[in-house]
């Protein structure tokens, strides 16, 4: 067997036994995610020192950059539960739009909270309303959390300044506001069919999908509500700190202090912990609870939160494996090797190793890296080539994803229930982006 060949094997050989070991042998997701690293790390012919410190690096990669999103974000979620803010927002938003038009209320919603802050911080900030929506309305609790998730993950795969399409950019030397542009066309329907149209299908096929029980939605005070109004803003402040901070980063010189100051204000871990500080007064103080409850409140908030970080941080191992190991460069030669048009080769490229290593950034960033030479030598508009490569790095999420096992244990999913909901919509997406992309160009051909 071939080198490359031995890579491919491997990496499929790795996904097949994480799969077995959960769903049919019910082991443990954390021990098993584990299991599955060091095998595809021996498999592979990686040094044994060198298999468990990778591992431990994908670990720190992922926690890094969501553990303490999680860890803020459940305190906050938990204040607004606590304060009845939750059931304010629930039964203003029920009352304005209605059971029926509840799924598209939010896919809109998820759209504009997903243009400034990452996929994380919006699932943190959004669930615990979905989670009141749901149990107000009684409708189908999937009908709305799936909306959430797309329009979500849209934003956030396909419309810049998040890091996957704005590294993109920068390779391939594309124009950002005409990148933006295109990425909010095609977003929207691409949001719109894996969100209320897919949800409405797919959640009357899983009736035993159920709410979610967090901590965020134990509430049994007696506390007087606060106002939509004030509910809105301390939900919405984090997202306006990274909007001022992402337009702070896109106006201003980069050696005026004002934008420095915002961009360190508008980072995730500041802006939620600048939100939740507020939150100990607009939803603690301000609704009669003492700074003992409120403490209180926040450690119990904590605890809930261990499982779903060590299930992510071993997925973000996972994907370290793969990635070290070298699948994604088997993956870049084989695709690169056929004669596909620049916008359907980037799509490719981008599809196959998101699929082969789980990671959304390292799929656009490496096939943006090959694209660009092609994009130098032959006419391509750059900026639909930027989209359809995000559109790519979003496909077939899997268990090698750390997405996967963010959303499964936010929404309180099963392994099978995340692959029908949370992989298709992320597929549906990336296949609506390129169709889109494919249309547009041909539009805008001369």
């Amino acid at each position: 067997m071939s080198h490359d060949a031995r890579l491919l094997t491997s990496a499929v050989g790795a996904v097949v036994l994480l799969i077995l070991l959960i769903a049919r042998f019910k082991v443990n997701s954390f021990v098993a995610l584990i299991v599955a690293s060091l095998l595809a790390g021996i498999c592979a012919g990686m040094n044994l020192p060198e298999i468990a410190k990778s591992f431990g690096e994908g670990v720190g990669a992922v926690l890094g950059s969501v553990a303490m999103v999680i860890g803020l974000g459940a305190i906050l979620g938990k204040l607004l539960g606590e304060s009845r803010g939750a059931e304010v927002i629930a039964a203003t938003i029920t009352n304005a739009f209605g059971e029926k038009r509840l799924p598209w209320a939010i896919v809109v919603i998820a759209l504009i909270v997903g243009l400034p802050v990452f996929f994380p911080v919006g699932v943190v900030l959004l669930t615990p309303i979905i989670i009141a929506i749901a149990r107000r309305s009684g409708v189908n609790f999937l009908s709305i959390a799936l909306p959430m998730i797309a329009g979500l993950s849209a934003a956030h795969g396909l419309i810049p300044p998040h890091p996957g399409p704005m590294l993109a950019i920068e390779t391939l030397h594309a124009d950002a506001g005409k990148t933006i542009l295109y990425a909010l066309i095609l977003a929207i329907p691409a949001a719109i069919l894996g969100g209320p149209v897919y949800a409405k299908w797919i959640s009357s096929k899983m009736p035993d999908a159920v709410i979610p029980i967090t901590s965020a939605t134990a509430s049994n005070n007696s506390s007087s509500r606060p106002s939509f109004a004030l509910t809105v803003f301390t939900v919405a402040l984090p997202v306006l700190l990274m909007l001022c901070s992402t337009l702070a980063d896109l106006l201003l010189a980069k050696n005026d202090p004002l934008r420095s100051t915002a961009i360190f204000i508008g980072s995730p871990i500041c802006a939620l912990t600048i939100s939740v500080i507020v939150s100990f007064f607009t939803f603690g103080i301000a609704r009669g609870f003492t700074s003992q409850q409120i403490l209180k409140f926040s450690e119990d908030s904590l605890g809930p939160t261990a499982a779903a970080l060590l299930i992510v941080g071993a997925g973000g191992g996972f994907n370290r494996i793969l990635v070290v190991s070298g699948v994604g460069d088997v993956i870049s030669r084989a695709a690169t090797s056929a004669q596909l048009s620049p916008l359907l080769l980037g799509w490719v490229v981008a599809v196959l190793i998101r699929i082969a290593t789980g990671s959304a950034t390292v799929a656009i960033s490496t096939a943006a890296g090959i694209l660009a030479p092609i994009a130098a030598a032959q006419p391509v508009n750059r900026e639909l080539l930027v989209v359809t490569m995000g559109a790519g790095s979003l496909i077939c999420s899997h268990v090698n994803d750390g997405g996967f096992w963010f959303v499964k244990e936010y929404l309180g999913l099963s392994v099978p229930q995340t692959f029908r909901t949370w992989t298709v919509i992320e597929t549906i997406i990336a296949f609506v982006g390129l169709v889109g992309a494919l249309a547009l160009n041909q539009i805008l051909k001369p």
